[in-house]
């Protein structure tokens, strides 16, 4: 998950032209098929990134709202017990479940909240704490982080995702942050991936560098 997650579609290059699997191994869509070349995949993911956007973009705005109500519930099963502990959470991006409501429900019952925090291209992500009312920024690509603060370690970290597979693996948009992030913790968090249950997807393809999520939490 290249050098250009949560990258908008319009401003990201890329090396090669978009193109599908099918194209690339005959009778695709009917079974996982194991691909060996980096940059076919690469390819491969971009057009299927572009295609689960665009689709969760199209849902009603009330539809998405529902969606992400579900999710919220789910998650606290998947979750359990935050007392005590820090989870990070994400602002909503590109059509994203809405959490910010079930993050505050985080805080009331004794947890902490952390926003990720782009610092620079290809570094891990920084983790900082928020709460409502505390100033927000617009950080890389626009999207509001904490203006100031310490960075954390989280305990718990809420990754959206554009696509996931039946194994847990992530597909995102495409930088590696989360991945790079994950790799340079020195303790591992309990990861859980939130999505729409149609962003469900055969495989992504896992490569050496992807790490799965702990557990996926959809609408379903």
């Amino acid at each position: 998950m290249s050098d250009q997650e949560d990258v908008p579609l319009e401003t990201r290059e890329y090396a090669s032209p978009p193109c599908f699997m099918h194209e690339l191994v005959p009778g695709y869509g009917a079974e996982p098929v194991v691909q060996d070349s980096w940059r076919d995949v690469c390819r491969w993911r971009k057009a299927e990134r572009k295609r689960l956007i665009d689709e969760r973009l199209a849902v009603d705005a009330e539809e998405r709202v529902a969606r992400s109500l579900r999710i919220a519930s789910a998650l606290d099963l998947a979750v359990g017990r935050v007392s005590g502990r820090i989870v990070s959470g994400y602002w909503p991006f590109r059509g994203e479940p809405d959490l910010r409501n079930w993050a505050i429900k985080v805080i009331e019952r004794g947890g902490r909240i952390a926003l990720p925090v782009v610092i620079k291209k290809g570094w891990p992500l920084e983790f900082r704490v928020w709460a409502p009312g505390d100033p927000l920024e617009r950080g890389v690509w626009n999207i509001l982080v904490p203006s100031h603060g310490p960075s954390v370690q989280p305990d718990v970290v809420i990754a959206p995702v554009v696509g996931f597979d039946q194994a847990n693996y992530r597909l995102g948009y495409g930088g590696g942050f989360f991945d790079r992030t994950l790799a340079a913790m020195p303790k591992r968090p309990f990861v859980v991936g939130v999505g729409y249950s149609d962003s469900r997807i055969q495989t992504i393809y896992p490569q050496p560098h992807d790490i799965p999520m702990g557990v996926i939490v959809t609408d379903e």
